[in-house]
């Protein structure tokens, strides 16, 4: 993780916010590889967080409103809530319910629910293909799952310069992909980073294996 944690701001976000919080096997919670957490998910390893915040450090600054797509646990979304400090917002969206609850209730196990209280932090129910239009633009939008192709809605919420970072592609291909949006906003320039695995981002019904 040394080679990845270049950023001092990204190392004191990660150890501020405390991955034990946010697991459900606390004997594991510093593994370095990704853990169930229920819902047909996973929580990622603390390498590929570490990643994505690397990533995005340069649109992680003070005063910056951030989306993070899959939130699941709530883990990254509280570390990017740090980074934005006090007059930035992030926000994290999943489209279980329950698991938004779940990951409400792990911030403020970690003692951060003045973060939730004041507004720097929220976590809310909605579909990760549509993003969170009411909220746009955003500086970086983050996706926790992989879609096979790029939600439009995503680019389209960008700010101006902004960055979307996300897992593409199907289970077998997937890649770590940034998408950096023009200055005038007109247009896109895409970057394939490294191959990666993760869960798909699905529908609702998809991922928790419903009939309809």
């Amino acid at each position: 993780m040394a080679g990845i944690i270049s950023e001092p701001r990204v190392r004191t976000a990660m150890v501020n916010v405390d991955r034990r919080s946010y697991v459900k096997q606390e004997a594991t919670a510093y593994a370095d590889a990704p853990q169930q957490i229920g819902w047909n998910i996973t929580i990622s390893a603390p390498h590929m967080h570490a990643r994505a915040l690397h990533e995005l450090r340069d649109h992680l600054q003070p005063g910056c409103k951030v989306l993070d797509v899959g939130s699941g646990s709530g883990y990254l979304t509280a570390a990017m809530a740090t980074m934005v400090g006090e007059t930035g917002q992030a926000i994290g969206i999943d489209h279980v319910p329950d698991l938004v609850a779940w990951s409400v209730e792990n911030i403020h196990r970690d003692g951060k629910g003045a973060l939730l209280e004041s507004g720097q932090l929220q976590l809310q129910v909605a579909d990760g293909f549509g993003g969170l239009a009411e909220a746009a633009p955003f500086d970086c939008i983050h996706v926790g799952a992989a879609p096979v192709r790029v939600p439009p809605a995503l680019k389209e919420q960008l700010k101006p310069g902004g960055v979307l970072l996300l897992p593409v592609g199907p289970p077998l291909d997937q890649a770590f992909v940034r998408i950096t949006r023009s200055e005038d906003g007109a247009s896109y320039l895409e970057d394939r980073l490294f191959g990666v695995r993760y869960v798909p981002l699905t529908s609702l019904t998809e991922q928790l294996g419903l009939r309809q």
